[in-house]
């Protein structure tokens, strides 16, 4: 989550939550991505979401993790440090009734460093990557998520990065967004077979 301001609520946009308004924690600087980016975000992930694992590794407010489990996903991970956004997490989770999703208190670099076997997981098909901006955190997360063994065969994989920075290496850009100061890539590792590379422009 980029955190900028202390937003009081998010709004999940689709699915069986639609309109579905929840609380955020009062963490300095926390905020979730705008309606308009998420809904062209999910636009994407709707042919592989429906039945998917889903990690989120940074979740903040949890609305990408929340939207998700809205819109067919069959589990959700969400990760998230702060001790009070995790309780907030938690209390979404329980007011949703959202048995699909969990959420665990965890540094995302460390936990993904020790690996999906030490964290006793399955391979996740759509992991969201969007961290606070300029701690440099986007290359390493994805360093590790390879080398823990945390992808599923075709994997997508949604980094929320600054605008002037280049896609990461090594990996296939299959859909891309620039708005203000944040540029989104849906990525997968590898060649793609079934996608190609597009770009779209979301006002900032």
């Amino acid at each position: 989550m980029i955190r900028q301001g202390r937003p009081s609520r998010v709004r999940i946009i689709g699915g069986d939550w639609r309109r579905r308004w929840l609380p955020v924690a009062p963490v300095p600087g926390l905020r979730p991505s705008a309606d308009a980016q998420r809904e062209t975000l999910f636009n994407w992930l709707q042919p592989v979401l429906p039945r998917a694992a889903v990690l989120d590794v940074f979740a903040g407010t949890g609305a990408l993790g929340f939207e998700a489990a809205s819109r067919g996903a069959a589990s959700v991970l969400l990760v998230e440090r702060d001790p009070l956004a995790v309780r907030q997490l938690e209390a979404n989770r329980a007011a949703l009734g959202a048995a699909q999703v969990s959420v665990q208190r965890a540094d995302a670099l460390r936990l993904l460093a020790a690996g999906r076997g030490a964290a006793g997981r399955e391979p996740f098909a759509v992991i969201f990557v969007d961290p606070p901006f300029g701690k440099g955190l986007v290359a390493p997360v994805l360093k590790a998520l390879l080398e823990g063994d945390w992808l599923a065969p075709d994997a997508r994989v949604y980094v929320e990065q600054e605008s002037r920075l280049s896609p990461p290496e090594g990996w296939t850009v299959l859909r891309e967004r620039t708005g203000g100061q944040a540029r989104g890539l849906l990525l997968c590792r590898g060649a793609a077979a079934t996608a190609a590379p597009a770009a779209d422009g979301v006002p900032g």
